[in-house]
């Protein structure tokens, strides 16, 4: 992120809120995505999960300092995975793919709470807002953070929802493939996220992350508006 901000066209205003976004993202949400792991998982029966210490929104019980460095620098980070124990599930598949799928979930949670703010913004003070091309747009610190804030957030929850190994969206697809074809993943995981990291480096991926990402944000956005509508001529 900060090797964009420094080969690109910013002004300070849009490089600071974007630093304050990420470090955000780092110290508060990224621990609230590895807690909703962990809290999941407590719930659904994994008795571990207290003891391993990860239930807590505690950022040094998660934060990885390599991914932590590399959100920082170039938007792609992540934190320590929470270590889940299917055993103790009654139905160990769906119970990794519901404890996976809360991770994202949490993302989406984040996204929502930061348009809600803008929200409260925009229809309390129309007067710091112009209006450019049809869109209305606000140039303000507020404004720049939060919608760097909701992107990163929306990325995050697309990302992980990738069904490759390890990603969250893996242990969501594998309550659909029998145990031979799972196995065959988790072998192959480390060759397979090269190839991502490979296809996302090249930008061979960035037209469906996008779409996705788009359709996300427009869901989130809406739902988010809603609240706030019998207020809206």
């Amino acid at each position: 992120m900060l090797l964009t901000l420094l080969n690109g066209h910013f002004t300070m205003e849009q490089v600071f809120a974007q630093i304050l976004a990420v470090l955000l993202v780092i110290f508060l949400i990224l621990p609230f995505h590895e807690w909703a792991h962990a809290f999941t998982a407590s719930c659904l029966g994994d008795k571990g999960i207290k003891a391993r210490g990860r239930l807590s929104l505690n950022p040094i019980s998660h934060i990885d300092p390599i991914g932590a460095v590399m959100l920082l620098l170039i938007g792609f980070g992540w934190a320590k995975p929470v270590p889940v124990d299917p055993r103790y599930f009654k139905h160990p598949k769906l119970g990794m793919a519901i404890t996976a799928f809360m991770g994202p979930v949490a993302n989406m949670v984040a996204a929502l709470a930061g348009y809600l703010v803008y929200y409260v913004f925009l229809y309390n003070f129309p007067d710091m807002l112009i209006s450019t091309n049809g869109m209305t747009f606000s140039y303000t610190l507020l404004y720049y953070f939060l919608s760097f804030y909701i992107m990163v957030n929306l990325s995050l929850a697309v990302f992980n929802l990738i069904p490759i190994p390890p990603l969250d969206g893996s242990k969501v697809l594998f309550v659909f493939l029998p145990n031979k074809a799972v196995n065959f993943f988790y072998r192959y995981q480390n060759v397979f996220f090269i190839v991502l990291f490979a296809l996302m480096w090249g930008g061979a991926l960035n037209g469906v992350l996008s779409t996705f990402t788009d359709w996300l944000n427009d869901g989130i956005s809406w739902l988010a508006r809603l609240p706030f509508k019998p207020f809206v001529s």
